[in-house]
């Protein structure tokens, strides 16, 4: 059934929306009343969690507010799927938990989502997508002239989420690694994929950019060329960290017989040093001024290393890991991330410039949790079962007039007195759709998985480059991207009424007709429908001349065209 562009939605939340005569509307507003916000879990959540709440519920006596009332069970459900493992629940899953009455039923999910090996491909593929658009972006390796493999990229983090690598390893690894960057070929080490189009770029330029700022949260782009005017980054430092990297190439290596580039290898050589004395193997840049000034390998904190170009000497690389590793920069920047994604702001902004210029608010919190990170050896699932498992991650997202002032889309501070509601990354809404409409029951290989949602992807995701090699991505109700959620292929198959379709079953599963359009609700929202949405439903049957599998058909494509679809609220 296709769709015309005078169907259209309203973009603003809570509003009713518009799906053209047929449908008439759908009043899509989260149903049922949550606890009182001074409601405690029933069970001992552990000394992180704890404190995180205590820290936070300071924060609010501080500045006179009180957070909003605790998120339905079906609310938080459906949250932490959608942020741990990159999709909604199924209809099945979700009513498992709403079934579960025991008072540690949250930290019993949470745990089955980290731990379970019927989650573990889903969290790795999760974390892998966000991690490998952290790393080398959402067009990386997608170039016919990259030296990146976007697949290598994607084998060595898929491997590294499914074993659990403590983050420190995965850091050491990328920063260090070498071999090439292709599955299949010899030496291959997907590792080296983050730094093979870095490297070579502007005598590492990129590379030295992109580590800073990723892994130890500083923006040190602009001190390229001169000196920070707001911070203390200035341009020597630049100079020294960069030169961690001038010991490592990106060779291109050949199809045998052909001038095709077959993959990349990235390799650690001696560096004779632009002075063309390797024992020292100093570096230049040049002033505002003209004027050249000297550079040697130097960490961040003022820690330097030895001189020497050669490999056997000093390997510049390993040094540099060594001493990120030791700072306490790399867990505060791990933690500042992490909790941005799941509580949608980050204790900076951005999340990835830290610094004196730009002082984190609710410092003790950050590097509170930065400590247990180290203590707990940078296990990556302990950081995400503590934040959600804390009292700010399980509010609903809806203001009230007890916290109206804290609104960080106005440029205040967050104090995370509700969960902050936000749209869904466009790899979570391909994720959500197959789940609700349960095609992932014969989906096919991993990699023919990840062909078909970059297919769909490129469709949806415009990435503008910068000078910085950063991306900035859209999913914003354009245009563009309405009439793929009206008629895109994704969107038909979704509500296809043809023999053994999601929808066909449940049009002709022995439910009764209510249960139907609950269960439709359950699989998109997570909740019941309302009473007034029940009534809507029945207009559509009417308006179909009874005939109740297109009625569904309407129905279900409202919803998964509504606003409470697309939002992690």
């Amino acid at each position: 059934m296709r769709r015309t562009s005078n169907q259209y939605r309203e973009l603003t939340v809570g509003r009713r929306v518009r799906v053209g005569a047929v449908a008439l509307a759908v009043l899509l507003l989260a149903g049922g009343s949550p606890d009182a916000w001074a409601q405690r879990r029933g069970s001992d959540p552990g000394e992180q969690v704890r404190m995180i709440d205590q820290s936070l519920r300071q924060l609010w006596a501080d500045y006179e507010l009180k957070p909003s009332p605790r998120a339905t069970d079906g609310e938080w459900c459906r949250r932490v799927f959608l942020d741990v493992i990159g999709r909604v629940p199924t209809v099945a899953e979700l009513q498992e938990f709403l079934a579960d009455k025991s008072p540690d039923k949250k930290s019993a999910l949470v745990t089955r989502l980290l731990h379970d090996e019927r989650y573990t491909e889903e969290y790795a593929r999760n974390w892998t997508t966000i991690w490998t658009n952290v790393l080398i972006g959402r067009s990386g390796g997608l170039d016919a002239n990259s030296l990146t493999s976007r697949e290598g990229m994607q084998k060595f983090l898929r491997d590294a989420f499914a074993r659990n690598m403590p983050y420190d390893r995965m850091v050491k690894e990328l920063v260090t690694a070498t071999g090439a960057t292709t599955p299949g070929s010899d030496n291959f080490n997907g590792a080296v994929n983050f730094l093979a189009d870095k490297v070579n770029d502007e005598k590492a330029a990129l590379a030295t950019a992109s580590t800073a700022r990723i892994f130890l949260g500083m923006q040190v782009q602009c001190t390229q060329c001169h000196n920070h005017p707001f911070n203390e980054w200035k341009q020597q430092k630049f100079w020294e960290m960069n030169a961690f990297f001038r010991q490592t190439r990106a060779l291109r290596r050949f199809e045998q017989g052909s001038r095709r580039v077959a993959f990349a290898e990235l390799v650690d050589e001696d560096f004779p040093g632009e002075g063309g004395d390797p024992s020292e193997a100093e570096i230049y840049y040049e002033l505002r001024n003209a004027e050249l000034e000297v550079a040697y390998p130097v960490f961040v904190d003022g820690t330097p290393i030895e001189r020497s170009g050669y490999v056997s000497e000093v390997n510049r690389r390993q040094e540099l890991a060594r001493l990120m590793l030791a700072s306490e920069n790399l867990e505060r920047a791990l933690v500042n991330r992490y909790w941005a994604h799941f509580l949608g702001y980050g204790f900076t902004k951005p999340i990835d410039d830290m610094g004196p210029h730009n002082a984190p608010f609710h410092p003790e919190l950050l590097e509170y949790l930065g400590r247990q990170v180290r203590e707990h050896s940078f296990d990556l699932k302990e950081l995400i079962r503590w934040i959600t498992l804390s009292e700010a991650y399980g509010l609903s997202s809806r203001m009230t007039n007890d916290n109206q002032s804290d609104d960080p889309s106005l440029g205040e501070h967050p104090k995370f007195t509700r969960f902050y509601m936000r749209q869904m990354r466009a790899e979570e809404l391909y994720e959500s759709l197959v789940a609700a409409t349960q095609a992932h029951q014969t989906r096919g290989s991993y990699e023919e998985q990840e062909r078909a949602k970059a297919e769909w992807l490129r469709q949806f995701v415009t990435a503008f480059g910068n000078d910085e090699g950063e991306e900035a991505t859209t999913f914003n109700g354009t245009i563009p991207q309405a009439l793929m959620m009206f008629n895109g292929d994704l969107i038909r198959q979704a509500t296809s009424l043809d023999k053994g379709s999601f929808l066909w079953q449940v049009a002709n599963s022995k439910l009764t007709a209510e249960k139907k359009v609950h269960y439709l609700f359950q699989a998109a929202l997570a909740r019941n429908a309302t009473r007034e949405e029940l009534t809507i439903a029945n207009r559509l049957l009417v308006l179909r001349g009874g005939n109740a599998a297109e009625a569904l058909q309407d129905l279900w494509w409202a919803v998964l065209n509504s606003n409470e679809f697309i939002l992690n609220h």
